[in-house]
């Protein structure tokens, strides 16, 4: 490893978020290109690099940096350099100069220890002198503060963090309750203050890492989709992480409870729900709203009558009963919920609520929680949709402070809620307990909810059971549509997803004209059979592009994973060519035209929409889980992807978070909720029994507008069929609900 000495004469980028920089560096008069991480140093700051000379392909010679010290300028020049070079705000090259000049070889000595003596340079006033001596020591407290993190792992951005929230605290901190970090800084887990727990000596009993641990099964739960843990559950997985005994696992729940760190409920048979104080507090809000939206409106029966068939005229529409019996609770009701499998008229019903609420003038909003599902709403039935995410204006993260649970801010709020009379919101399904509390916050009162879904779709991806919930309390009005309409009854998609759903062994003898099985045996002739589909077969039959025929899969790992089955589709579907750049990193490859996935919700990334000229016609903040965009750009010097999304909104990320992306060829089945596509592959063979459950094959089916086709093992789809077994799911808002009306 090779030493360098010398100083930074010009930072050319810094990624904020870790602290990756190139730099221009002068060491014995050389001027070198330096990369490495270096989070808070400046230019004219003296440092010693270590590291090795390498050749990068565009950029040529350039000198990796594994390590750095910063070291005290040496000598008046130094001084001078570093004090003129912008670092210190308020001094520039000339006064920089007087004050070296002043001072030689004491100057540092001066500003750090009797910093009122600047005030006998020309242009330095006693408030300025203190000014810059307080710059200085804040600098060299940061660094120290960085260098010493550094050994505990917390390097780059997080390290700015934890100094930024604590600052010269930091030290006891760490000696005394680094669970602490875990507690108060967003991207630090109890796993890394545990560590550093067990390197400062503390002790596995702590009462600081019983709180932490339990709070991180919280957190953990939440990741699995519950707002609660059953208080047996929670110290069952307490005592496992933390190994220590049962009774002293329940004594420090109590005491976070009496700290009102956590809250404890009981539901309807007694059974202790252990919620975080934020998931409760959404649930037990959400019941409140949507019973004072819950209103009964005063309406001419046999007038609304009239309007209904004079729509069903004008659309050349026939409504059974229950749709007829949706569209009356819709206008009768502050709060109602529509559900139904597909083919069950949905739509048709939609679009009747909407030309009837237009009659009385009222201004309609549509949304849906993905923009696939916008885009299908808004096509179905004519009218503008939107993300709930953009309806509601999303503006950002919720939590400047940099605490742990993150959700979206947006401008829409109880204190500017949404202009408009009624709200209809598609895939209900797929809202998680925060959005909904989100989108109930900024709905004023008087204004109808109208909800939409298919209840035996999965349940979404972010925590709760929203829509299960407020069916399964029984106290608002709800229509369930059955009625399979015979347009609908035409394809076997519809027919056989409904047939699943009740258990029914459907006949696998491809006579269909949307519904296959190719039976194979084993996982490479299936992934043989799947990509001659994807590329050479599904895109003709079903008139669409290799982009958007989709595979969907139940499982991430194994044969056939999500993760195998992207790196092989990759290679089939979009293979190396000297005209597309790569990144490679860790275990994965990105190459432009690759289809890729966001797979966590971004509050803070910007996205623009360009026009002609490459003239900036829209822009915005928020990328989310679940949304699917073509690479179209790999800049090696930016040190960027860019991505584009649906309806042309770009989006640049650099290589550092990159980890919020993965390749989308093909994707879970969890995540495909709310989404169609024009074709739909999707390999069977055996997997874990929570995964391979009727409700998942429903889902995999229903994602499918033209075509489903399967391959693998038919007695596997069978048993999919007949395994009604699904990972629990605790979310207490059915019991918020039911007290909200008790009380």
């Amino acid at each position: 490893m090779e030493e360098l000495t010398g100083y930074v004469e010009n930072i050319i980028f810094r990624n904020t978020d870790n602290g990756y920089t190139v730099l221009d560096f002068v060491a014995d008069d050389d001027l070198l290109t330096c990369t490495g991480l270096f989070p808070v140093i400046g230019e004219g700051e003296n440092l010693l690099l270590r590291g090795e000379f390498v050749e990068h392909p565009t950029y040529g010679r350039q000198f990796k940096v594994a390590s750095y010290e910063v070291e005290a300028p040496a000598d008046e020049l130094s001084m001078e350099r570093y004090l003129g070079s912008g670092a210190i705000k308020g001094i520039g090259p000339k006064l920089a100069a007087r004050v070296v000049k002043k001072f030689g070889a004491d100057t540092f000595r001066i500003i750090e220890d009797e910093p009122e003596r600047l005030a006998e340079v020309k242009g330095i006033s006693i408030t300025k002198a203190m000014e810059i001596s307080d710059q200085i020591v804040g600098a060299k407290d940061i660094r120290n503060a960085i260098i010493f993190l550094d050994k505990y792992g917390l390097h780059g951005n997080k390290a700015i963090k934890i100094y930024n929230r604590f600052g010269n605290e930091i030290y006891n901190v760490i000696q005394t309750n680094p669970y602490k970090l875990a507690d108060e800084i967003s991207g630090i887990g109890f796993k890394t203050a545990d560590e550093i727990a067990s390197q400062v000596g503390i002790k596995v009993d702590s009462e600081f890492r019983i709180k932490g641990g339990i709070q991180y099964i919280l957190g953990q739960g939440a990741g699995m989709g519950h707002t609660y843990l059953p208080i047996e559950t929670l110290n069952h997985m307490s005592q496992d992480l933390l190994k220590v005994d049962g009774d002293t696992i329940d004594a420090q729940i109590m005491n976070l409870a009496m700290d009102s760190k956590i809250i404890i409920k009981k539901d309807s048979e007694g059974n202790r729900q252990v919620y975080s104080k934020a998931f409760y507090r959404m649930e037990e809000s959400i019941a409140g709203m949507l019973r004072e939206l819950d209103v009964k409106y005063k309406v001419d029966k046999e007038d609304l009558s009239n309007t209904i068939r004079r729509i069903e005229i004008e659309e050349n529409v026939e409504l059974d009963e229950l749709q007829k019996n949706a569209v009356i609770a819709a206008a009768e009701r502050g709060f109602f919920v529509l559900t139904g499998g597909p083919g069950t008229g949905k739509t048709t019903t939609i679009t009747t609520m909407i030309k009837l609420f237009e009659d009385q003038g009222y201004n309609i909003f549509l949304g849906a929680p993905t923009g696939r599902a916008a885009k299908r709403m808004s096509e179905a039935t004519g009218y503008e949709a939107r993300t709930i995410h953009r309806m509601l204006e999303v503006a950002g993260n919720m939590n400047d402070d940099d605490s742990v649970t993150s959700f979206a801010r947006f401008d829409r709020n109880e204190e500017n809620p949404l202009e408009c009379d009624v709200i209809i919101i598609d895939e209900m399904s797929m809202v998680d307990v925060s959005l909904m509390y989100s989108l109930l916050k900024a709905i004023s009162p008087g204004t109808r909810l109208i909800l939409v879904g298919d209840e035996n779709q999965l349940p979404s991806v972010g925590p709760g059971n929203v829509l299960k919930d407020i069916l399964a309390s029984e106290r608002f009005t709800a229509v369930t549509l059955k009625k399979i309409f015979r347009q609908a009854q035409e394809s076997d998609i519809v027919v056989n997803a409904h047939k699943i759903h009740q258990g029914e062994h459907v006949v696998l003898d491809n006579k269909s004209k949307d519904f296959f099985f190719l039976k194979r045996d084993d996982a490479d002739t299936i992934i043989n059979v799947m990509l001659t589909l994807v590329r050479d077969k599904m895109p003709k039959y079903v008139d669409a592009g290799i982009s958007e025929i989709q595979v969907l899969t139940p499982t991430r790992k194994g044969l056939i994973g999500v993760e195998r089955l992207n790196g092989i589709l990759q290679n089939f579907l979009n293979p190396p060519a000297p005209n597309k750049k790569e990144w490679s990193g860790d275990t994965r490859i990105f190459r432009e035209g690759d289809k890729v996935m966001q797979i966590r919700n971004d509050y803070q990334l910007e996205w623009e929409v360009t026009g002609g000229y490459n003239i900036t016609i829209e822009k915005g903040v928020g990328v989310f889980n679940g949304d699917v965009g073509i690479i179209k750009d790999i800049n090696d010097w930016a040190k960027t992807i860019t991505v584009e999304y649906e309806e042309r909104r770009k989006v640049v990320y650099p290589f550092a978070n990159l980890d919020e992306l993965e390749l989308a060829y093909a994707i879970t089945i969890h995540k495909s909720q709310g989404s169609e596509y024009p074709a739909v592959v999707m390999p069977v063979m055996d997997g874990p029994k929570m995964l391979m459950n009727r409700n998942i094959l429903y889902t995999a089916i229903t994602r499918a507008k033209k075509c489903v086709t399967m391959v693998g093992d038919a007695n596997v789809f069978y048993s999919m069929v007949d395994n009604t077994s699904q990972a629990a799911r605790y979310s207490g808002l059915k019991d918020r609900i039911q007290e909200a009306f008790i009380e």
